[in-house]
């Protein structure tokens, strides 16, 4: 069998790179934006990247049976607790039957996909589960789906990150997604022995450590205590604290450097456990479980400004913790004998 994958809805690589820890090679992966897909090159120097719209890229010639592995994460927002629960409403929510489409076609010997929790309980437009959907569907074309929901924090990861994994294999095979590896590394331990960020005009000493705080936000973060947030911040004066109330409990969080990180989010940069500004994105990686020698292309968005695209905070939050990833990629291979 083979060991070759191609990964759709890419991102910045987090599955692509779970996966060749695991023993298999992505040699083809797919995504729209500009900033992952010069990411996914800059990490990827044998792999070949298609910046396209998997929607209108053909199945890339390859025959049935060729590959070992299709893997991918596609958009999660229109089932996300946080954001309006479209779900298929979305048009974005469409998008995993994109995989079967490939599926369909390549008929590789194992699928692992990745989705948010709720995902499990959105519904498609006919009353039944989305998740049933998928399974009568790949059951049609001859594969059994295991699924479940595991937690980055189990596999050594210094995050609490939830995630729906969907791991398709053939008719028969058994499969037994990963035990809980390691403790959760702390939030010191995961961002220990980085140096001070460069600044905004300076060349990084380390990829993606660069710090583009404003004065103004770290006038904000400064009255933060470790491991709280804003809202519950002691003596905060109004013109600081603005329209937020103590219910706010998500937002403007200063990280515990003995604790571990909530989910990190699109949208949203949390505040370094000592420091009075946001954690770097090279910091968030760490969170995320990414090495140091995966370097993020594109801009780092100012906590105040826009950026057209995924830069690189965003980048990071989009993508699955490569521990978890690798050790579900790990037991399919083990379970497909490779």
């Amino acid at each position: 069998m083979s060991s070759s994958a191609i990964s759709l809805f890419a991102g910045a690589g987090g599955m692509d790179i779970s996966v060749h820890g695991a023993g298999f090679k992505t040699v083809c992966a797919i995504e729209s934006d500009p900033h992952c897909a010069a990411t996914l090159r800059r990490n990827g120097a044998r792999k070949v990247v298609w910046q396209a719209d998997v929607r209108v890229v053909d199945v890339l010639g390859f025959k049935a049976g060729e590959l070992g592995l299709v893997h991918g994460g596609p958009p999660c927002q229109p089932f996300s607790q946080i954001g309006k629960q479209a779900g298929m409403d979305d048009p974005r929510g469409a998008l995993i039957f994109e995989i079967l489409r490939f599926v369909r076609v390549i008929r590789p010997t194992a699928v692992l996909v990745e989705q948010v929790p709720n995902f499990l309980r959105t519904q498609a437009p006919n009353g039944r589960r989305l998740v049933e959907e998928l399974r009568d569907e790949f059951r049609a074309l001859g594969y059994d789906m295991h699924l479940d929901v595991l937690d980055a924090q189990a596999h050594g990861v210094a995050q609490r990150r939830r995630r729906a994994l969907f791991v398709c294999l053939p008719t028969g095979a058994s499969f037994d997604f990963p035990l809980a590896t390691e403790r959760a590394a702390t939030v010191g331990k995961a961002l220990r022995g980085l140096p001070t960020p460069s600044c905004a005009d300076e060349s990084p000493t380390v990829a993606n450590h660069v710090d583009v705080t404003p004065q103004r936000d770290q006038e904000r973060i400064a009255y933060v205590p470790e491991g709280l947030w804003l809202a519950k911040a002691p003596d905060v004066p109004p013109d600081i604290l603005r329209n937020l109330t103590r219910k706010d409990t998500t937002k403007y969080r200063r990280l515990h450097r003995d604790g571990i990180a909530p989910t990190l989010r699109c949208g949203e940069a949390l505040y370094h456990p000592v420091e009075n500004r946001y954690i770097t994105p090279r910091e968030a990686a760490r969170l995320q479980g990414f090495p140091d020698r995966h370097v993020f292309e594109g801009p780092i968005r100012r906590r105040t400004g826009r950026v057209r695209d995924l830069d690189q905070h965003r980048q990071v939050a989009n993508a699955v913790p490569p521990p978890l990833a690798r050790a579900v990629a790990a037991q399919v291979r083990e379970a497909l004998c490779l």
